[in-house]
């Protein structure tokens, strides 16, 4: 199928599964995949890592402004893909329980925002990518071709997080991975700045009841039935 150079932007809320199937369908028909998450997660990563980030004082905003000046994050291809910071692959460090708990209150922040659009015009320049977060189609690429918004029941979201964390190695209880999902959607739909919101020409999937497999087969058929593609 051949597919032209497109942008596809793919917002929703937290563990509502964005990212993997954004990751196939780039997989499936040969798309560059830019997850916008994982920057503000770097970000988050590079914070608690340099004590910018104090539980008891909160963020220290102007030391991380002036940080992000040097701070080099991006996305790499290949089976040792993955988000990287410099030359360091952070993919499974930014999965973290502590990273998530804190990746709300730094993505608010409009100087980060205006970071990671940054790196991410930079990235998709030359367009044919899919890429998802939160912000994707009503301020970082209003103009996508495609966009889509994706829901999820709490109950389907929560176990999905905590399988993931699980599976990591950490040890949650449900009721603190559902309470952190709750105070994100919360805080993402609340900010002052590009605040979490379905765009008006959107296209709602919501993938309570869908599998992986199901959720490609869905992108296929809307691609195709935007594009009139029969082959």
């Amino acid at each position: 199928m051949h597919i032209p150079d497109i942008i596809i932007a793919v917002d929703g809320y937290s563990a509502t599964g964005k990212s993997s199937v954004a990751k196939l369908v780039a997989k499936q028909f040969g798309f560059l995949y830019l997850d916008s998450g994982a920057l503000y997660r770097g970000v988050t990563l590079y914070a608690l890592e340099n004590g910018l980030i104090d539980p008891e004082k909160g963020i220290d905003e102007a030391a991380l402004q002036q940080a992000l000046g040097h701070l080099d994050l991006t996305f790499r291809a290949g089976d040792g893909g993955g988000t990287y910071m410099g030359g360091r692959r952070i993919e499974e460090e930014i999965r973290t329980l502590e990273v998530s708990s804190w990746v709300s209150p730094v993505s608010a922040i409009p100087f980060v925002r205006k970071y990671v659009d940054e790196r991410l015009h930079a990235l998709a320049r030359h367009g044919r990518v899919i890429m998802d977060g939160r912000d994707i189609g009503t301020t970082v690429f209003p103009d996508a071709d495609i966009k889509v918004f994706k829901v999820a029941s709490d109950e389907i979201r929560a176990k999905r997080r905590y399988n993931e964390l699980v599976a990591k190695g950490e040890a949650p209880t449900m009721e603190a991975v559902l309470k952190n999902l709750k105070e994100r959607d919360y805080i993402d739909s609340h900010r002052e700045t590009s605040p979490l919101r379905r765009a008006e020409d959107a296209f709602v999937m919501d993938d309570t009841d869908m599998t992986l497999h199901e959720e490609v087969v869905w992108f296929e058929g809307l691609i195709r039935g935007k594009y009139g593609i029969l082959e």
